[in-house]
């Protein structure tokens, strides 16, 4: 029987090469955007909710320094950050961020945000919230 060792060399090779080429999510250029756009009109400065939370949003420093009550991100675990969590809806309704519905807290209303947008958050997350 002939064995193509080329062939076995590129079926165990492939692989390897396939996941090197997945890019870990840009703090910068993929995270920071989403938050500046539907979060930091509330978390900086004067905002709502800056003042309620001391919860910044504004800069990485910030963001890992979290609230006054603690971290918001767990790095390599979006299921135990509650920035994750009230993203993507997994808390009680008045505080899901942004606020969107009628038993919110009195902050502004906002526009929850896309399925995209959260799963950016959360792979940031996972992969070790990076300053990237």
């Amino acid at each position: 029987m002939f064995i193509n060792k080329g062939y076995i060399l590129s079926a165990l090779i492939l692989p390897v090469l396939l996941t090197g080429c997945e890019r870990a999510v840009s703090f910068e250029n993929q995270v920071m955007p989403i938050l500046q756009t539907s979060c930091v009109s509330c978390h900086s400065g004067e905002g709502e909710g800056a003042q309620q939370t001391k919860l910044l949003l504004t800069s990485y420093a910030q963001i890992m320094q979290g609230t006054r009550l603690g971290a918001v991100v767990v790095p390599g675990s979006a299921a135990s950050s509650t920035l994750y969590l009230v993203i993507d809806h997994k808390v009680d309704t008045k505080i899901q961020m942004p606020p969107h519905h009628d038993d919110k807290f009195p902050q502004g209303q906002g526009k929850p945000l896309g399925s995209d947008q959260i799963t950016t958050i959360k792979q940031w997350i996972d992969e070790g919230a990076k300053n990237n």
